[in-house]
């Protein structure tokens, strides 16, 4: 007598749902995105996406949540710079020379990063696009995408205080509004069907360039 198979544990259900409906909305737009169509992408019983998310905008709202913790993750996994800890550990020593070093370990970091959301994460990020107009138009999902950009902002915020920004947080707004619209720009702007297939040594002299506007003492 074949041992029933057990069900995955609730926060890897919710996590499942989620992940489906990121790639649902990045496939056919918020119009595909259904708790039915949900259940039948992730071979899930009837009615399972409805009973962790009883609304649209709830599932909306987990869809923001998980896109933030994976750009977190992706974060993380670059190491470097952009990885918890900062910048090398002896940016006393010479403070001139570990700043250029920690900024082109950072424009490499980066540029890595643009360079996977742009290929293999293309997906997530046509996803994030499509449900931040949502967050624009109903004001119930407004709190979800804010709360879920934060971390980006907050990240970036130290990394840059590491790197000699005088107003962090400003230009942690910066950085992010600027790679926002570079991978707007490479996923879906006008020119995004004709352009060649992403380069990381392009990318990286980008986010270089990024950087240094970023960081360049207020006048």
């Amino acid at each position: 007598m074949s041992t029933p198979r057990k069900s995955p544990p609730a926060a890897d259900r919710r996590t499942l749902i989620a992940d489906i409906a990121i790639d649902l909305v990045a496939a056919t737009g918020l119009r595909g995105l259904t708790h039915r169509a949900v259940d039948g992408a992730a071979g899930l019983p009837a009615g399972s996406t409805s009973y962790y998310f009883r609304t649209r905008t709830a599932l909306i709202g987990a869809c923001y949540q998980r896109l933030a913790e994976l750009d977190l993750d992706d974060v993380g996994d670059l190491g470097g710079p952009l990885a918890p800890g900062g910048p090398p550990a002896d940016l006393d020593r010479d403070l001139e020379r570990d700043l250029e070093r920690g900024r082109e370990a950072a424009a490499a970091a980066l540029g890595g990063l643009l360079h996977r959301w742009l290929t293999v994460g293309r997906a997530r990020q046509l996803a994030r696009f499509e449900l931040s107009l949502e967050a624009a138009r109903n004001p119930e999902l407004e709190a979800d995408f804010h709360r879920a950009g934060r971390g980006a902002r907050v990240r970036a915020s130290g990394i840059l205080a590491a790197l000699g920004a005088q107003r962090p947080e400003e230009a942690a707004e910066l950085l992010v509004a600027w790679t926002d619209g570079l991978l707007y720009d490479r996923l879906a702007g006008a020119l995004a069907r004709s352009r060649p297939a992403p380069d990381l040594a392009e990318l990286t002299s980008v986010t270089r360039r990024m950087l240094d506007a970023v960081l360049a003492r207020p006048a």
